[in-house]
């Protein structure tokens, strides 16, 4: 072999793996923070959902088994990111995706928990007063804010990105897990023309009817556990 062909090969295979360094780097910069038996083991819909007991902002417990006969959506936010950001923005003034769902849906009886399970010192924690502060400022009106910061429910739940949905029939059964629309982009405009995952879910089990659409790819930054 010539040592012209030699060199080839050799700048070849360090070409190849350079790419493969840069690509492992990069799929280790979009770990979801969950371990592979974290996400095996993640609910499945048309089971029954995980029990859980959490403490929301103001010191009140919240049980899955207190909530039975009623719908309940779980809602993973951070509001340092991106994709939280669109759902959450003023809408030509008014409410924003996500406190509109809010707002009809707690109407109608529907218990939501929204949850953010950031860690100490990572994008999304802030302190219980910090966090109802942020939810007032945005007009939000949950039934409750979820302060996850050991990542317990978040990763019983295997939730792997910001914005994410759980929503849970009223006999504990995991009926719809995944994104909130059919649009992953962090642009507002995008709202407007999506598929809403999550009000389809609720329209259609709130009617008695089956839901369509039960899971989904979720999409958004990555929980920061």
């Amino acid at each position: 072999m010539s040592l012209k062909k030699k060199l080839l090969i050799g700048i070849t295979s360090i070409a190849l793996a350079a790419g493969a360094i840069v690509a492992n780097a990069f799929l280790d910069s979009q770990s979801d923070g969950l371990t592979a038996a974290e996400l095996g083991a993640a609910p499945k819909v048309g089971e029954a959902a995980p029990t859980f007991t959490a403490t929301d902002t103001r010191g009140a417990s919240h049980s899955l088994a207190a909530y039975k006969g009623k719908w309940v959506v779980l809602e993973w936010f951070n509001h340092g990111c991106p994709y939280s950001k669109k759902h959450y923005k003023d809408i030509d003034g008014g409410l924003g995706n996500t406190q509109a769902m809010q707002r009809d849906y707690t109407a109608k009886g529907v218990v939501w928990l929204s949850v953010v399970s950031s860690a100490p010192g990572k994008q999304g924690y802030e302190s219980a007063e910090k966090a109802d502060e942020q939810m007032r400022d945005r007009r939000a009106t949950p039934t409750a804010v979820i302060r996850d910061t050991v990542g317990t429910l978040g990763r019983l739940y295997a939730a792997r990105n910001t914005p994410q949905y759980a929503i849970i029939d009223p006999e504990g059964v995991l009926r719809y897990a995944g994104a909130i629309d059919s649009k992953p982009s962090s642009s507002v405009k995008d709202i407007a023309g999506a598929t809403n995952y999550v009000r389809a879910a609720l329209d259609a089990g709130l009617a008695g009817n089956p839901i369509a659409v039960t899971q989904t790819q979720p999409y958004g930054c990555d929980v920061k556990y």
